[in-house]
C-alpha cells in the first residue's frame, strides 16, 4: 500500500483529519520526548529537597538516592555536612532496612551560631544497607532533619558518597560552577531564602496601597450604583405606565357579546 504524500503548500483545511492528527501525535511526542531527557538524566543524581529554605529556621531534608549501577546495589549512603555554616542540629527518621549513624567531629576552626561558639557539631550521616540495599533502576529516600539554616542566600553543599555492593564507590561533591553548568557528579545542594518577615513592611505597604485603591473603587462603583439605581427606578415606572396604557387599549378592543 502506497504512503500518502501532501503537498506542503496544500492548505491544512483540505488535509484529511486524520492525516492531522498522525502530524500532531507525531509532534507531540517528539516535544514530550525532549522535555523528558534532561528530566531523567537530572533525576539519576544524588540530590537533597528541604521542605524549607528560610534562614534561621528547621529544615526536613529529603535526601534522594538512585542507583545508577546496571548490575550492583547501593549498600552504603555518607552525607557529609558543612563546617563553614555548621549545623546544630542533625537528626534522622528510620528507614526500614538501613542503619544510620550521625557522627559529630571538631570543626576547622570554631564558629559563632546563633551567639554560640561551636567547635564541634555534627559532621556526617551515614546510612547502610540491612539486606540487599537499593537494587537497579530503583531509588531510597532518607529524611534528614537539619538546622539551623544559615544567613539567606547562602548556598548549602551536602557532598555524598554512594557505595556499590560491587565495591565501587561515586562521590558527588563537585560544586556546581558561576556559570550553572552541571558537572559530572554535583554535590547535593540548596540555597537558603530569607524569612517573609524579612519584607513585611514592604508587604504592609502593598497592602496598605491595594486597600486604599480598593476603597476608592468600591467608592467609585457606589456613586455608579446611585446613579443607576435611579435610572432603573424611571425605566420600571415606564414599563408600569406602558402594560397599564396597553391593557386599557385592549379592554376597549374588547367586543361587546351578543344581547348585552
Amino acid at each position: 500500500m502506497s504512503s500518502t504524500s501532501l503537498p506542503s503548500a496544500l492548505p491544512s483545511a483540505l488535509i484529511p483529519a486524520r492525516l492531522l492528527f498522525r502530524r500532531a501525535t507525531a509532534t507531540g511526542a517528539l516535544a514530550a520526548g525532549l522535555l523528558l531527557v534532561p528530566v531523567a538524566a537530572a533525576s539519576a543524581h544524588v540530590h537533597v529537597t528541604p521542605d524549607t529554605t528560610t534562614a534561621g529556621s528547621y529544615a526536613l531534608v529529603t535526601v534522594r538516592v538512585p542507583t545508577e549501577s546496571d548490575t550492583a546495589s547501593t549498600t552504603k549512603v555518607e552525607l557529609t555536612l558543612p563546617t563553614d555554616h555548621p549545623f546544630t542540629y542533625a537528626a534522622v527518621q528510620p528507614v526500614p532496612g538501613w542503619s544510620v549513624q550521625v557522627t559529630d567531629a571538631p570543626l576547622p576552626e570554631p564558629v559563632v551560631v546563633e551567639g554560640t561558639t561551636l567547635t564541634t557539631a555534627p559532621r556526617t550521616i551515614t546510612w547502610t544497607a540491612q539486606g540487599g540495599g537499593i537494587a537497579p533502576g530503583q531509588f531510597e529516600q532518607f529524611p534528614v532533619s537539619l538546622g539551623a539554616l544559615p544567613a539567606a542566600g547562602t548556598t548549602v553543599e551536602l557532598p555524598a558518597t554512594q557505595t556499590y555492593s560491587d565495591g565501587s564507590v561515586v562521590a558527588w561533591d563537585q560544586p556546581v560552577p558561576s556559570n550553572g553548568a552541571e558537572p559530572e557528579y554535583p554535590a547535593p545542594s540548596f540555597t537558603t531564602t530569607a524569612a517573609a518577615g524579612d519584607g513585611g513592611h514592604q508587604h504592609g505597604a502593598d497592602a496598605t496601597a491595594a486597600a486604599d485603591s480598593s476603597a476608592g473603587t468600591s467608592g467609585t462603583a457606589g456613586a455608579g450604583m446611585s446613579s443607576g439605581s435611579a435610572g432603573t427606578w424611571l425605566g420600571a415606572t415606564g414599563a408600569v405606565l406602558g402594560a397599564a396604557a396597553l391593557a386599557v387599549s385592549l379592554l376597549r378592543r374588547r367586543p361587546t357579546a351578543v344581547g348585552q
